[in-house]
């Protein structure tokens, strides 16, 4: 198939070429020259615009970091809407607000263009490899439509529901990352002060109740004192953010998911923000006076 794909970043280049690796023809648009030049090396071709890569292909992908972003890519000048004819689908695999992709499925609809969101979990590893898990929302014929395509850059794509329900369920699962991550670097910066080896702890109960995928990624992470970015600090805020704008819309209390948020701002304050957000190590290094690694 062929497909426009908007936005270059640390998670769409890697997609980007899983699509190319699955047999896709890609026709790529991004700000940075440098993420053009890396996906067209791989053998996609180069739009000028979001609308010139919309006008030659039946399926949109955009991969940006927040709502604004996306909805100026997609209805702002030179936009996905300008170049989409009726019929072209368009999957917004961004994390974005869940009201946000709501207003641009409306926008979508007006111009004959079907809209779901799709966002991931994974980060940069699960990209690179192609392991994403994918939470989509929208029409559930033109899921099942794309779903292959999907399928392409995850190992998992779960259909959850109407327009905004990706979404939503990417916030669901930001906040229990988060708080997850939050717990490792709380327990290990304990296990230090404590005098006992982090590593063994680690060994000893990742095979337990306490063993998850987040204690897998994050403690060699915290162990190491390796905070390169494979999901950055500044884009779990953004995604913390969302999440209570949402909560605080329906009426669900978010007591934890706002502490975390703010240990994550203190972090961005101390000029973390572009770290991996397994950094909330250097918030508990920041309060107790230890380091969990090195």
């Amino acid at each position: 198939m062929k497909i426009g794909f908007i936005g270059l970043g640390i998670m769409g280049k890697p997609m980007a070429k899983n699509l190319i690796k699955a047999g896709h023809e890609l026709v790529v648009f991004d700000h940075h020259q440098e993420n053009l030049d890396n996906v067209t090396t791989a053998g996609a071709k180069a739009a000028v615009s979001a609308a010139e890569a919309a006008a030659q292909v039946p399926l949109v992908i955009t991969m940006l970091p927040n709502s604004p972003h996306v909805k100026t890519a997609v209805l702002g000048e030179k936009g996905i809407l300008e170049g989409a004819k009726p019929g072209t689908i368009l999957i917004d695999m961004s994390s974005i607000a869940p009201l946000a992709s709501q207003e641009l499925e409306k926008a979508c609809a007006a111009k004959g263009v079907k809209m779901i969101d799709a966002p991931v979990s994974g980060g940069e590893p699960k990209a690179i490899d192609g392991t994403l898990a994918i939470m989509a929302g929208g029409d559930l014929k033109v899921f099942e439509e794309v779903k292959p395509v999907l399928l392409a850059m995850g190992s998992t794509a779960v259909y959850c529901g109407a327009i905004g329900a990706g979404n939503t369920t990417k916030l669901a699962n930001q906040i229990v990352v988060g708080l997850n991550i939050a717990a490792v670097a709380e327990a290990f910066t304990l296990v230090k002060k404590a005098g006992v080896d982090p590593q063994l702890v680690f060994e000893a109960i990742r095979g337990g109740l306490a063993g998850s995928t987040v204690l897998n990624a994050k403690a060699p992470m915290m162990i190491e004192s390796n905070f390169k970015p494979g999901f950055r600090i500044d884009l779990h805020i953004k995604d913390l953010a969302n999440a209570l704008d949402t909560a605080h819309g329906v009426g669900s209390p978010l007591p934890l998911t706002a502490l975390i948020r703010e240990m994550m701002e203190t972090l961005h304050a101390d000029g973390f923000g572009q770290d991996d957000h397994s950094a909330l190590a250097r918030y508990y290094a920041k309060v107790s006076g230890t380091k969990i690694g090195k």
